[in-house]
């Protein structure tokens, strides 16, 4: 088995050098300029107890729990972020009815309208988990986002909890600031 080895210098060339195959390949590519931010604002948090709702309603899930929130952005289940930019946002619900289900939705609502949605039909028992997930440009001064849910069924409807690693979480980073 052969390695390929990479080495490079200020020219802008890359030079690669495979020890099983006599001489070289150079490719040389354009100067590129990046600026990579490590340190923007991220969180993540869980719902840490049962929410009851009623059938069929878009209801804002309540996340109790923190596990991070790096600039102190998520408050009162919902991300204010201070910096403006673009913001990768992930939400799982867990449902929960005492009969069954026939739909579940989670949507991601930005200054307090539908944003993004996703649906799930023909559901029927057990408990399902609903996930969404998407990229939404945040201005850093005015601008949050929350997450919403409503499950279609009869009997006691919650967004569940059965422990930290089997409930509803929503999390965020920042992406590409603006």
């Amino acid at each position: 088995m052969s390695s390929i080895v990479i080495s490079g210098d200020t020219s802008g060339s890359i030079t690669l050098a495979a020890p099983a195959v006599a001489g070289t390949n150079t490719l040389t590519l354009p100067t590129q300029t990046a600026t990579l931010s490590f340190n923007g604002p991220a969180f993540s948090a869980y719902a840490d107890t049962a929410q009851t709702i009623s059938s069929g309603t878009l209801t804002k899930v309540t996340f109790g729990t923190e596990e991070f929130d790096t600039n102190n952005n998520f408050a009162s289940s919902r991300f204010t972020p201070t910096v403006a930019g673009y913001y990768q946002f992930n939400a799982t619900i867990l449902c929960k009815a005492s009969s069954t289900i026939s739909a579940t939705i989670l949507a991601f609502y930005k200054n307090g309208s539908a944003f993004a949605r996703s649906f799930s039909l023909s559901v029927s028992s057990g408990e399902p988990m609903i996930n969404g997930s998407c990229l939404i440009y945040l201005n850093g001064s005015t601008d949050y986002v929350e997450v919403y849910g409503s499950i279609t069924g009869t009997g006691t409807i919650t967004f569940g909890f059965n422990d930290s690693a089997i409930t509803s979480r929503f999390s965020g980073a920042l992406v590409r600031a603006a």
